[in-house]
């Protein structure tokens, strides 16, 4: 005769638990795995937008000066009047290494007015954890890396801290590779060196935001020759 004997009461209950407990483990890898996937592709969107924003500044502070018209009086100050003519196309470098404008003639013809590309300001802006670009004579400063002002931190990818961490955006050398002084030795200038430093705005799977640091040297290599 076959045994018609059910399952116990206690027998469902710790089939129950059981499953429960496993239910919950693949819920928990699953959800850690989706965590990790997550702050990798956040990891690499920030990387992918600071480095592209140091290698746009990076190219147009390398064409600084450029004139190949040779034309005497090129250069204009910030705001658009005359410039001095010692700066050439760096009329602003400001002490603390956050404001840097540079001025070329792209269009190659005889004036940095005709392009507003031809006349471009980068600054931080600490405030707003963020760096802009102007562009033109009087133009409104647009967001370039990063702001706090228009978005919140969970829809940014990054956060710039340069001021948090006492690192300016900006550094200036002469030809002896020395760190010189703004805005009194713009016409010295040799080198400009970038850093940015960033803080990722969504948490890693650890809980943590974490930093990064990127740099790099440009030798503006127009402003050297005497023009």
């Amino acid at each position: 005769m076959l045994n018609s004997r059910g399952f116990t009461l206690v027998e469902i209950l710790i089939a129950l638990v059981i499953g429960t407990i496993i239910l919950a483990a693949g819920y928990m890898a699953v959800m850690s795995g989706h965590q990790a996937s997550t702050g990798i592709e956040q990891k690499i969107s920030a990387q992918q937008d600071i480095r592209a924003a140091l290698d746009i500044i990076a190219t147009e502070i390398s064409m600084a000066s450029y004139n190949p018209t040779g034309t005497n009086g090129l250069w204009v100050n910030p705001a658009c009047g005359a410039g001095a003519i010692a700066n050439k196309g760096i009329q602003q470098a400001t002490a603390d290494g956050a404001t840097l404008t540079v001025e070329s003639d792209i269009n190659e013809n005889g004036s940095v007015n005709a392009d507003p590309n031809e006349l471009i300001t980068y600054s931080y802006d600490a405030a707003n954890e963020r760096i802009t670009r102007q562009a033109g004579c009087g133009g409104g400063a647009q967001s370039f890396l990063g702001d706090l002002a228009t978005v919140s931190a969970r829809q940014r990818n990054v956060r710039v801290v340069n001021g948090t961490l006492g690192i300016p955006l900006f550094r200036y050398f002469d030809g002896n590779n020395a760190l010189i002084n703004m805005p009194a030795d713009i016409a010295k200038i040799r080198r400009i060196d970038i850093t940015i430093a960033v803080q990722a705005t969504v948490p890693d799977v650890q809980g943590q935001t974490r930093s990064m640091v990127y740099s790099t040297s440009v030798v503006p290599r127009n402003h050297v020759v005497t023009q």
